[in-house]
C-alpha cells in the first residue's frame, strides 16, 4: 500500500495551511468592524487559530465556574474568553483543556496564566494567554458566566464573535 505524507517544513502541520480565515485579512475588509485585542497573549494550544460565538467567563483566581463549563456544556462555534485580571494563578491546564476538546470548544482566551504546557500543546484546541504559572489557586471562589469583561483594550460581549490566529485576536458584533 503506498503512504503520502506531506513534509513539515514550514514548523506547523500542513492542514493549518487551510484555515478559513486570516485576521490580517479581516483588519483590512472590515477595519470599521472589528476590534483588535492588544498585545501580549501566545498560543499554548495544540492548534493556531479558532473562531467562534464568545462566552465569558469572570473569575477571582479560582476557576471552578470554568470547570464546570468546559466539562458540562457543549461548546461546539464557542471561544470562550476568560477574565482573570491577569492573577499570577493558572487557571487552565491540560484537565481543563481534555474537557474544551472533548465538548467542541474552538478555543480560549485567558486574561490570565495557564500551566501544564507541555501536555496541553498537542491538544487541539486554541489556548491564548498571557504566560505561565505552575500553581492554581485552591481556595473556591464565585465567579460569574456570561457577563460583559474587559481588558487589553476591547469589551468582549456574550453572542459577539472572536477570530484568532498567529497575526492576532480580533472581535466583531457579527460573524465576517
Amino acid at each position: 500500500m503506498l503512504k503520502f505524507e506531506v513534509p513539515n517544513f514550514i514548523g506547523f502541520p500542513y492542514t493549518e495551511l487551510f484555515m478559513t480565515f486570516f485576521t490580517a485579512d479581516f483588519c483590512d475588509e472590515h477595519h470599521e468592524k472589528i476590534q483588535v485585542l492588544g498585545p501580549g497573549f501566545q498560543n499554548y494550544g495544540g492548534i493556531a487559530h479558532c473562531n467562534g460565538q464568545i462566552v465569558t467567563v469572570l473569575l477571582n483566581r479560582h476557576n471552578g465556574d470554568l470547570i464546570k463549563l468546559l466539562r458540562d456544556v457543549d461548546g461546539t462555534g464557542k471561544v470562550v474568553v476568560v477574565d482573570v485580571a491577569a492573577e499570577y494563578y493558572a487557571v487552565v491546564g491540560e484537565k481543563l483543556m481534555n474537557f474544551a476538546h472533548q465538548n467542541n470548544y474552538s478555543g480560549m482566551i485567558i486574561n490570565g496564566y495557564v500551566r501544564d504546557t507541555a501536555q496541553i500543546k498537542d491538544i487541539k484546541v486554541a489556548l491564548y494567554a498571557i504566560g505561565t504559572c505552575p500553581r492554581k489557586y485552591m481556595v473556591p471562589m464565585d465567579g460569574a458566566l456570561n457577563v460583559p469583561v474587559s481588558f487589553a483594550g476591547v469589551h468582549f460581549v456574550p453572542g459577539d464573535y472572536l477570530y484568532a490566529d498567529r497575526d492576532g485576536i480580533i472581535l466583531t458584533k457579527l460573524p465576517i
